[in-house]
């Protein structure tokens, strides 16, 4: 590594994150060009352990971003390299959904959130992994830190991309789990915004009533930059908190399927937050929201059945065991009556959930039951992800514990319902008294 006149170091280039790569080339000390051939240069070195692409032309990339440097065009991510996971659609790349059903698959445009990224100045490296269909069954990507571990799903490729310091900032979805626990499981930044709030134009669709994109990246002030640009509104800076926050403390009905060490780090960091300044209470959800794990399976697998019905009816021996024997198998055989029972109580709940905030700025748990299984078909912890994705709450995980194997944990925020600022404000608070 170089250093400085003055002794310090100085990160390579693919280990910048967008804000500082925006920086960078805005004052004229380094070119797009540069940060995208030290990505690639990474990729070479790394890609054959970590698998974290599906699809990738670095002359391509390459051209792009000479012709970035060329047109002095500016903008929110003026010359920062990006991946998207591959269920979002690019009019230059192949997007294959992680089934062999769809291999070569293309379209003529790209997803609303790859158009608004170009559009701010970003160069697309390529297309991250996912998981069949963007459910359980696994790709070929590692977790970086340890390669016989799981990177977790769906989002497995844009996780672990930006854990490897591939690419400073990626898309990936959230449907149950598919950002928050990759994330924790690859020790990066994981945001899952407001249902609602980004469109979801040319991103294949899981479950309506339940997706949302995803961002994975290296900082809070990345996540809440990306945010914006996928909303298509200026960037404003994360608020500065007038005091330190009030933090709910959630152990919610699935906390004695947490692993124990994990449960250690989120209590020991929620006393740890309180010393900061942090006024710390317990937050105790209501019994009967422990309704909302079988309210997501079966909202989720009825909607997820029926929109891959040509898929069904046609490839049926091509899907995965993994998939008929689960979502599949709930879904075909799900109840219309049981799945708008389901949407009812999801709905009931998020509305209780609004009257129960009280002046609560942010709720604090775990990101995952625990560290990164071995194996790369180990997606543990389900339950944990239903019951938030069902509330369609704002969730960040922030890399800032390790488990006993010395692999990253996140630790979890959560914001009421468009409450995303505050949210990134109090992560940026959180963050700074944990690491």
């Amino acid at each position: 590594m170089r250093h400085t006149s003055e002794g310090r170091p100085i990160k390579p280039l693919n280990e910048w994150t967008a804000t500082e790569t925006v920086a960078a080339i805005a004052a004229g000390g380094t070119s797009c060009e540069a940060v995208v051939r030290a990505c690639l240069d990474r990729i070479a070195a790394r890609e054959a352990e970590v698998g974290a692409w599906a699809y990738l032309d670095p002359e391509a990339a390459l051209a792009s971003a000479r012709a970035f440097d060329a047109s002095g065009k500016r903008g929110p991510l003026a010359g920062v390299p990006f991946g998207v996971k591959d269920i979002i659609d690019t009019f230059d790349m192949p997007t294959e959904w992680g089934t062999p059903i769809h291999k070569g698959r293309r379209t003529d445009r790209d997803a609303a959130c790859v158009a608004l990224s170009r559009k701010a100045g970003g160069v697309l490296l390529g297309k991250t992994v996912t998981t069949e269909f963007a459910n359980l069954h696994p790709g070929k990507t590692r977790n970086p830190h340890d390669l016989t571990r799981t990177p977790a799903g769906s989002s497995s490729g844009s996780a672990a991309a930006v854990a490897d310091f591939m690419v400073p900032i990626a898309i990936g979805t959230q449907t149950t789990g598919s950002t928050i626990r990759p994330a924790s499981f690859c020790g990066v930044f994981g945001y899952r915004p407001t249902y609602g709030e980004h469109r979801m134009h040319g991103v294949m669709e899981a479950s309506g009533s339940l997706d949302t994109l995803g961002i994975l990246a290296r900082s809070v002030e990345d996540v809440a930059l990306y945010r914006d640009v996928l909303l298509g509104i200026p960037p404003e800076p994360i608020p500065t908190l007038n005091r330190a926050p009030r933090i709910g403390l959630c152990r919610s009905h699935v906390w004695d399927q947490i692993e124990p060490a994990t449960r250690k780090l989120v209590e020991d960091a929620a006393q740890h937050l309180a010393r900061a300044g942090a006024t710390v209470t317990d937050f105790e959800l209501p019994a009967d929201f422990a309704r909302l794990n079988d309210a997501h399976r079966w909202i989720s697998s009825f909607e997820f059945a029926r929109t891959f019905t040509w898929e069904i009816e046609n490839h049926w021996d091509e899907i995965s065991d993994t998939l008929r024997g689960g979502r599949l198998n709930d879904g075909i055989n799900g109840n219309f009556e049981r799945y708008i029972a389901a949407k009812e109580t999801a709905a009931e709940c998020r509305a209780r959930l609004d009257s129960l905030w009280g002046d609560t700025d942010v709720l604090l748990t775990a990101a995952a039951f625990g560290e990164a299984p071995v194996g790369l078909a180990a997606f543990a912890g389900v339950p944990l992800f239903q019951l938030w994705t069902a509330l369609h709450v704002p969730q960040i995980s922030l890399p800032v514990f390790k488990g006993p194997n010395n692999m990253p944990i996140g630790a979890m925020l959560i914001a009421k319902r468009h409450d995303d600022r505050k949210l990134f404000a109090c992560a940026q608070w959180a963050t700074s008294k944990l690491t």
